[in-house]
């Protein structure tokens, strides 16, 4: 139920409209002058002030102040521009001059508290947003955290574009967030764009946007996620995984401001910065023909390199209470903390899907965990083996002369009854979802091992 405080001098009026709103719904409180509704903003709390403008001994607008982020809708006896005007350059959400109806007066109330409602739920989201995805989140001491944090500091505060390197889980994200909420940048959106979530038949209306009729099943023109971006950042996560006739459509973008819907005949102009990310030796695609050079030089001015969790040393240990301070506060849960053993064997594990996994591991425990500790069995990480190396095993090169869907056929064919479809895809150097879309592509199924 909304609480109200009425501050008004006139006995008859003041009690008639806390009549009005009890009949409503509404808890009203009454005061008869600044004086008397003072201790009553220090002992209660209230979601709307009604005060009238013209009170003994000090004005109504006085309460503003003292409500400290209440709103306060203001009553006058002059309906003039004037009063109203200064009434909400004092801070004040609205004006009703009096003698005012009374539906006039419910209508009013009921549009301040939802429009209160919806400022409170705004601010939540946004502390749910800074929390998941805070700047100051990214946790760890050790080097190569430290140079990852500096770049980001430096390069935040430019329209500089960004490309964010490293393993799948280790944060590219969070890192990428970070440069958008601390560039000039941050009340605009962020786009964020997985290239490898999306059928490569349509990516370019997915990022462009296409016009009515462009192709069968456009009904209706659509503004591309990249419109959508204009002003703010756009995200593109795992970017070599796009085409080569798309990057060659956001070369342009990057390069003049210009974006062409699929079936238009006119450009639009965009402004947006470009963070990318990707998991992929970008260089090595360059080599192989598979990546644009000149693409490649526009994203690589200035590189942010995260870290394998397996390779951030003693900083296992500051993430792994990072991460679970966090899930117990998103799980209601009271803190928790971990065994001795339960940190040895984090140590230990090598951390395929870094932070991700972490984070993962940790909740699947405080989800089964009572109020003790946190035990090795709670984490099911399984026996630790060393890690071999940081990047992930490559497929021998083609032979010459041998296209390259000649020689994706050969070496799914020769290793899929031996190797999971997560393996193949890391020997290939690509996604799972490109793996399955070039499998239909090429009409290989799945082996039935």
């Amino acid at each position: 139920m909304n609480r109200i405080l009425v501050i008004e001098d006139e006995q008859v009026i003041r009690s008639a409209l806390c009549r009005l709103l009890e009949r409503n719904g509404y808890q009203a409180t009454e005061a008869g002058a600044i004086d008397e509704a003072r201790p009553l903003l220090l002992q209660q709390e209230f979601d709307l002030v009604i005060a009238d403008l013209r009170l003994p001994g000090a004005p109504g607008t006085d309460v503003i102040p003292l409500a400290e982020g209440i709103p306060v809708l203001v009553m006058t006896s002059y309906a003039s521009v004037r009063s109203a005007v200064e009434s909400m350059k004092l801070g004040a959400v609205d004006y009703i001059a009096k003698p005012f109806d009374h539906d006039e007066m419910l209508l009013l109330v009921e549009r301040t508290l939802a429009r209160s409602r919806l400022e409170r739920q705004k601010n939540a989201l946004k502390s749910d947003l800074e929390r998941n995805y805070p700047v100051t989140g990214m946790v760890g001491d050790c080097p190569a955290m430290h140079e990852a944090f500096e770049r980001i500091g430096r390069v935040a505060a430019t329209d500089t574009t960004v490309l964010i390197l490293g393993e799948s889980g280790t944060g590219k994200e969070l890192a990428a967030r970070a440069v958008h909420e601390n560039s000039s940048r941050s009340d605009a959106p962020i786009i964020t764009v997985n290239c490898a979530a999306i059928p490569e038949g349509l990516v370019e209306s997915e990022l462009f946007g296409h016009e009515k009729g462009a192709f069968t099943g456009a009904v209706d023109a659509r503004q591309g996620l990249i419109e959508m971006a204009d002003g703010g950042t756009l995200f593109l996560d795992e970017i070599g995984e796009l085409s080569l006739s798309t990057q060659a459509r956001l070369l342009r973008v990057l390069q003049q401001g210009d974006i062409r819907r699929v079936g238009a005949d006119h450009d639009r102009n965009v402004d947006i910065r470009l963070v990318a990310a990707t998991h992929r030796d970008l260089r090595q695609l360059v080599d192989d023909a598979q990546f644009r050079e000149d693409l490649y030089f526009r994203l690589r001015v200035m590189e942010v390199l995260l870290p394998p969790v397996r390779e951030r040393g003693a900083d296992i240990d500051t993430l792994a209470d990072f991460l679970l301070a966090k899930t117990c506060q998103r799980l209601n849960r009271q803190t928790l903390s971990f065994d001795d053993d339960a940190r040895a064997a984090i140590r230990a594990y090598p951390w395929p899907g870094n932070v991700r996994e972490m984070e993962n591991a940790i909740e699947r425990a405080v989800i089964l965990s009572d109020d003790g500790p946190l035990s090795v069995d709670k984490l099911a990480l399984g026996p630790a083996q060393p890690f071999a190396t940081a990047a992930p095993p490559t497929a021998p090169r083609a032979e010459a002369g041998q296209s390259l869907e000649d020689y994706f056929r050969n070496f799914v064919l020769e290793h899929q009854d031996t190797l999971t479809e997560t393996e193949l895809a890391r020997r290939l150097g690509i996604s799972r979802k490109a793996l399955w879309e070039r499998r239909q592509r090429f009409d290989l199924p799945r082996s039935k091992r």
